[in-house]
């Protein structure tokens, strides 16, 4: 790790989080909610592998991606990807290991957490309540909350604002380069996670870790 930086003061310290990638593993959900819609195309399935390179850009890029090549109405196309993924997103989901132990851990040591997704706003609350880690949060923003999605930095400066929390207090821990772009844009420090589904394209993160657990012991806990 890099031992020049240091946290910020505990008063506001805030650490906001992105979700897939980061906190779920959600790639056979969001495969299967794929390969549904392309069935309806007479498509064939694509694999996990296709489907990870796909992920990030909020779920319009999803749908455009796994269906390219083949003109159809996107909009008709992306509410019907919505129905199945909303059928199928809590078959496989789950936390990746050591998430809810560290993100209570996190809390305890004085950290406020965050979430900002460019899914859309209801499915991360419904994933998180069904994964047990709602409560955790003290702001969650997704698709439909902020006129931008990342790599724009609006969302992360409304989670700011909300929190009463400066750049210098907060950090975005991502596995996606949209995630360390908004991060840079806001004027905040990033942390990439090294399993998650992205890659950090130009973008140079502050911090890599390799598991959840380097995540908090990074962040004292």
């Amino acid at each position: 790790m890099n031992a020049s930086l240091s946290a910020p003061p505990p008063r506001h310290r805030l650490l906001i989080f992105d979700l897939d990638g980061t906190l779920i593993d959600s790639i056979g959900d969001l495969t299967t909610a794929v390969n549904r819609l392309r069935a309806d195309f007479q498509l064939a399935p694509l694999s996990t592998g296709a489907v990870r390179r796909y992920v990030g850009d909020g779920v319009g890029k999803l749908v455009e991606r796994s269906l390219e090549g083949h003109p159809t109405d996107l909009a008709a196309a992306l509410d019907t990807y919505r129905g199945y993924y909303a059928h199928h997103m809590r078959d496989t989901t789950a936390l990746f290991p050591g998430v809810a132990e560290g993100l209570r851990k996190l809390r305890a040591v004085g950290w406020r957490l965050a979430l900002i997704s460019n899914k859309s706003s209801g499915f991360c609350h419904t994933l998180l309540a069904h994964l047990g880690v709602a409560e955790l949060f003290c702001c969650v923003l997704g698709d439909g909350d902020t006129a931008q999605l990342k790599p724009d930095p609006e969302p992360l400066l409304e989670v700011m604002r909300r929190a009463g929390a400066t750049p210098q207090e907060t950090w975005m821990i991502g596995d996606h380069h949209t995630d360390l772009e908004a991060a840079r844009r806001a004027g905040v420090r990033s942390v990439f996670v090294t399993y998650g589904l992205g890659e950090t394209g130009a973008e140079q993160p502050d911090q890599r870790c390799a598991d959840f657990a380097a995540v908090v012991r990074f962040f004292g806990a």
